[in-house]
């Protein structure tokens, strides 16, 4: 595997200045019918120096090559003039954005969901990108699919009934951010490609089952909030016999607290507003 060597090539002005003398030199000699020296002259001009010129813009680089060997890359951002035979490649260094298409997958458990990733990258090692792999671009998209598809089939969409699951697609968006991120710099560091952010981008259930796993949802919240609403109920059921019983205010026996209670859990627990019974009997007639 190819390691990226840096050079920096001689300022191509002191050369160009040298091209400007030789193509003076060369109309000279047309302009006096000395035509042989002209065109040689002419020739070495256009040949050999014009051809070693190049210019790298800021965030750019220069990969050279002789003959089918590799020379190194030219990072540094100027005018330069190199070998007029080798042959040049430019890479870019700047940041690229990947928006990922929508893959559907299946989660952990099983169930169909749809999932993109959004991933900021570039190019760190510039050998690497153009020796190792054949299309460092096509190599991101591809690699990056097939991350997100394991980063899927690794976890669940959300917290199963009856099982707690540290992680989830759902809610540890931060923890699997990282571990994607950390999957993607291990499959691209082969093509010399730095994974600067990775953030999933879309996450839902599979139009198939949406609306079976939001009725899911909806009734775990019920459950939830009954759940919470008999707690404080019988808290406060607790509470108002205690108080009772404390100051005195009226002695009951089993049957007058079970009554009791049975009233105060129909009022506090109920979704409806009930109605009040004036009761002017006793509880034995």
């Amino acid at each position: 595997m190819y390691q990226e060597k840096i050079i920096n090539p001689p300022s191509g002005y002191l050369t160009f200045a040298l091209s400007i003398a030789l193509l003076g030199a060369s109309i000279f000699c047309f302009v006096s019918e000395i035509f042989l020296w002209g065109g040689v002259l002419l020739a070495i001009d256009v040949f050999l120096i014009f051809p070693g010129f190049l210019i790298i813009n800021p965030n750019q680089s220069m990969v050279l090559t002789l003959f089918g060997k590799y020379l190194g890359t030219v990072k540094a951002d100027g005018f330069f003039w190199v070998n007029p035979l080798t042959a040049k490649r430019r890479i870019s260094l700047k940041a690229n954005n990947l928006n990922g298409q929508q893959l559907k997958v299946n989660d952990k458990l099983g169930n169909p969901i749809e999932i993109a990733a959004v991933v900021v990258w570039k190019v760190n090692e510039t050998a690497k990108a153009v020796f190792s792999v054949e299309n460092y671009m096509q190599y991101v998209n591809i690699q990056s699919e097939a991350a997100v598809r394991h980063l899927a089939n690794i976890f669940p969409y959300d917290h199963a009934e009856g099982e707690e699951t540290s992680i989830t697609l759902k809610d540890g968006a931060e923890k699997v951010s990282e571990l994607l991120e950390n999957e993607l710099n291990e499959r691209l560091s082969r093509a010399g490609i730095e994974v600067l952010e990775a953030r999933i981008s879309h996450l839902a259930y599979a139009p198939e089952i949406a609306s079976a796993m939001l009725q899911r949802q909806q009734a775990t919240a019920v459950i939830a909030a009954r759940k919470l609403i008999v707690e404080g109920a019988v808290g406060m059921v607790e509470m108002a016999l205690e108080k009772l019983s404390q100051k005195g205010i009226v002695e009951l026996d089993e049957e007058r607290k079970a009554a009791m209670v049975s009233n105060l859990l129909v009022v506090l627990c109920g979704d409806r507003h009930v109605q009040p019974v004036v009761n002017t009997g006793t509880l034995y007639n």
